[in-house]
């Protein structure tokens, strides 16, 4: 199946494979943080409007939100960063993700940067 990788604003990353969206902290985001000692994850079966804060990620230096970047019911979450919260430093755009989202409306993706646009946000 094809995938589709798109970026928030708020340095979220976002796999998109046909209603779901696989949802994670950036390179740059992780790179902000340093190293992440504790998350908090939703739970699966909650709804989530975009733009609301779905996730907790706290590091030897700030806690912070990850944001829902889009609108929809949370499917899944990755209990591995949970046990492991140093996944996130090391393979943030893979095993490092933080939930799966099915998808409530397809239009809020049109909204969202590609790989390129992201780039020039974070220079």
């Amino acid at each position: 199946m094809n995938s589709m990788l798109k970026f928030t604003k708020d340095h979220e990353w976002l796999r998109i494979e046909g209603d779901t969206a696989t949802v994670g902290i950036t390179h740059h985001a992780q790179e902000q943080l340093g190293d992440v000692v504790f998350i908090e994850l939703p739970a699966p079966g909650s709804d989530f409007e975009r733009g609301a804060a779905a996730a907790v990620v706290e590091s030897v230096k700030a806690a912070s939100d990850v944001y829902a970047p889009i609108s929809g019911e949370i499917m899944e979450v990755n209990q591995s960063i949970v046990d492991d919260p140093s996944l996130v430093n090391s393979d943030p755009m893979g095993n490092g993700w933080f939930f799966k989202m099915k998808i409530a409306d397809l239009f809020q993706l049109e909204t969202l940067m590609d790989e390129s646009a992201y780039r020039a946000l974070v220079g």
